[in-house]
């Protein structure tokens, strides 16, 4: 499976459009110099939203959102 984001905007395409698709279609659609390979990375930010979750502060009744992504590296820093 190959990540590849629109560079010019077609009747069928938008302008940055990100899919993915199997290894051949991606090599024709790449060809065709409408698509280019992105990585895998930014195809995840693209489709999947931020998880967030509300911390509330008992003392003061302050709430804070915090993503999952800070979560993991508080961990990473206690595990240390």
């Amino acid at each position: 499976m190959k990540c590849i984001k629109s560079i010019k905007q077609t009747k069928h395409y938008d302008l940055g459009e990100i899919r993915r698709t199997d290894d051949v279609d991606a090599e024709q659609k790449v060809s065709s110099g409408i698509w280019m390979y992105i990585q895998k990375s930014e195809w995840k930010t693209a489709t999947r939203k931020a998880k967030q979750e509300v911390v509330a502060e008992t003392n003061n009744q302050i709430t804070d959102s915090v993503t999952i992504s800070e979560k993991q590296l508080k961990r990473k820093k206690k595990s240390k």
